[in-house]
């Protein structure tokens, strides 16, 4: 057998990825570079000349920790044979870069596909160096025919050797569950001495990964597996069932305290879970994967089937699967929950899932009466839902100018709708989206750009109101601020933003707008509310900043050392001691004149 020197030791932490210098090349890379050996050619790789006798099958080549089985003749450059497994009749098998081989072997194998002979001509140092070995004189330059039979994907799941993974059959696809995911698989486990302690039933067991199974090893691997792929794991106690072990059970013999398992273990299949509303809120477990990648968007028109349940099976609707027409609406326009609508858009053409709706996306606590049962509050609501088809909008770049624009004035127009009802998220949802299509990039014409220029200033100011509504007056600045940047006279601009800064008692900045607005209109009436309005605010604030700092310096003639702090004036909101912000209420009316939509 080929066994590594201790004069190799060196060289074999290179191999491992220990340089010493960060720029040395490591093995493999000047073949992945250059173009794949022709038989009959050689080349130097890393130290190591390689000739290529048969050419391998596929593209895959072992890593460093993998199991090889090979053939192998080694002699000295003489051609005097010091080690071959042709003899015997017998491959090795032998894990990559765990010193069972000399250092140049490892460099060498790591570089063939199944398959594959080839030929290596080894330096001293990457072989048996100084001390020589059987049959090898010290300083001795190695040659090896070596033939790779097969190999096996070795993986250290945990990176501290406690979960060794042993691939035996490679699964299909790139996809490998998560936590959330619903998985079946079949596994049998055995102690070292062989004998049987844990086995699923033949059609597998059936759990959610974040559930855990069995023991701790489990879930952990099955997180790296495929679909289809069968392995065997190598799991040390604190990953099996450490210093207790594990009862007699289901027929099965006990598992005794800090043993080490054997296990052999297939991913039969899996669902994907989605965490839809990124608070578990809405949950979507795919049956059947759809085609293709693309989903709907907000705004496109969708078809589906679906059997909605609540939690003790009772169904309460069903949709389209009357005279086999699908059910039809549009994504984000309240036509059904807000969890469902979420879910559709996670779905492709021909997908089937599951999807799970709390009740914050449900119905909440109403109490509803749907076709074919009462939903009571709070219900969790669970829908089968099938994507027959949906109609995509077109991209932005799909689109003509004047296709973009008539959506964006569709958009806008929509958004007054939503507005006037008292919807304004959605509102607010709409003229971003109008904007979206009418962006500041330069591609429209100069006979386009002023009524562009018109639907993004309408956009954007009435977007500022359904924030101030929302009261998101940070958003409602920024939105104005665009505004007044291209018109800075834009009384509706500077009357919004000027409330947005009462609201975040940013009063000064408030004065400034409103000044700015008189001057633009002196009889405004709405301007001269809210000017009276701040007025007040701006005499509670410096009545309470007198009463401060008066105490403050009380107290410094107490404690000279004390530091003053100026405290952020108080927001308005006491009802006995100020004026509320209110929009809808403060102005009797005049504010929503003001509020008209543009």
């Amino acid at each position: 057998m080929v066994t590594m020197s201790a004069s190799a030791a060196k060289a074999m932490k290179h191999l491992g990825g220990e340089d010493d210098d960060d720029d040395e090349e490591e093995p493999g890379e000047v073949i992945e570079s250059a173009p794949p050996l022709r038989v009959g050619e050689e080349r130097e790789i890393g130290g190591v000349k390689k000739k290529l006798i048969k050419r391998g099958k596929g593209w895959e080549t072992p890593e460093l920790g993998d199991e090889v089985t090979v053939h192998y003749v080694g002699t000295l450059l003489d051609g005097s044979v010091f080690s071959s497994t042709r003899d015997g009749g017998a491959p090795l098998t032998f894990n990559l870069g765990q010193g069972q081989v000399v250092v140049g072997l490892d460099q060498g194998i790591i570089t063939m596909k199944k398959g594959e002979i080839a030929l290596f001509i080894i330096p001293s140092k990457s072989g048996y160096g100084i001390n020589g070995a059987n049959g090898v004189p010290p300083d001795s330059d190695l040659r090896f025919e070596v033939e790779l039979i097969t190999w096996l994907t070795v993986t250290d799941i945990c990176k501290d050797g406690k979960i060794i993974k042993k691939i035996f059959s490679r699964g299909e696809g790139d996809m490998q569950p998560g936590d959330l995911d619903e998985v079946t698989v079949k596994y049998q486990v055995r102690l070292p001495d062989g004998l049987v302690v844990a086995e699923t039933p033949e059609e597998g067991s059936e759990f959610y990964v974040e559930d855990g199974h069995l023991c701790p090893a489990l879930p952990k691997a099955l997180k790296t597996m495929k679909k289809g792929e069968k392995a065997f794991l190598t799991v040390k106690p604190s990953y099996a069932f450490g210093e207790h072990g594990k009862d007699a059970n289901n027929g099965f013999p006990a598992i005794p305290s800090n043993a080490t398992l054997n296990m052999d273990l297939e991913l039969v299949s899996f669902k994907s879970v989605v965490d839809i509303s990124g608070d578990m809120m809405v949950i979507k477990k795919i049956l059947r994967e759809g085609e293709g990648i693309r989903c709907p968007k907000e705004g496109s028109t969708v078809h589906i089937k679906y059997t909605a349940k609540l939690e003790d099976g009772t169904v309460f609707e069903r949709k389209g699967f009357k005279e086999n027409e699908a059910f039809q609406f549009i994504i984000d326009e309240e036509q059904v929950s807000k969890g469902l609508d979420l879910a559709v858009m996670t779905m492709k053409k021909g997908e089937l899932s599951v999807v799970t709706i709390r009740p914050a996306y449900g119905y909440g606590d109403q109490e509803v009466v749907q076709d074919l049962a009462i939903v009571p509050s709070c219900s969790t609501l669970t829908y089968e839902v099938e994507m027959v088809d949906f109609t995509k909008e077109k991209e932005l770049w799909e689109m003509s100018n004047g296709e973009k624009i008539e959506a964006a004035t569709k958009a806008k127009e929509d958004g007054n709708n939503l507005f006037k009802i008292g919807k304004y998220q959605q509102a607010a949802k709409k003229y971003d989206k109008a904007t979206d299509y009418v962006t500041e990039d330069g591609s429209f014409e100069d006979g386009e750009e002023k009524l562009v220029k018109s639907l993004r200033v309408a956009c954007w100011l009435n977007s500022a109101a359904c924030r101030l509504k929302l009261s998101d007056s940070q958003t409602a600045i920024k939105l104005c601020t665009k505004v007044l940047d291209i018109e800075t006279s834009n009384m509706k601009a500077l009357y919004r933003r000027a409330q947005a800064y009462i609201n975040t008692v940013d009063l000064d900045l408030a004065e400034y707008d409103i000044k700015v607005a008189l001057e633009v209109d002196p009889q405004n009436r709405e301007v001269k509310t809210i000017y009276r309005t701040l007025k007040q605010l701006q005499a509670e604030s410096n009545k309470k900043d007198a009463k401060l700092y008066t105490n403050m310096f009380a107290q410094m003639t107490k404690e000279p050392d004390t530091a003053l702090k100026r405290p952020k004036i108080e927001r308005a909101v006491d009802k006995e001691k100020s004026v509320s912000m209110d929009v809808e209420t403060t102005y009797g009316g005049q504010a929503d004149r003001d509020e008209s939509m543009c």
